[in-house]
């Protein structure tokens, strides 16, 4: 696959995504849970505004 192909299958991809607002995750806070199967993540805003996601 050249370089142009891979690109345009990795735009759809990405375009396709579903797209979920943190602060939105957060109900306006800054911690969040998830779960998964039958593991709980949370999901914290820091201060500096970047996401951590831990078990």
């Amino acid at each position: 696959m050249n370089m142009s192909v891979a690109k345009t299958v990795e735009r759809r991809t990405v375009e396709t995504l579903p797209l979920y607002d943190a602060k939105d995750l957060t109900q306006g806070g800054d911690l969040a849970q998830i779960q998964l199967a039958d593991q709980v993540y949370t999901l914290r805003i820091t201060r500096a505004g970047k996401l951590i996601l831990t078990k």
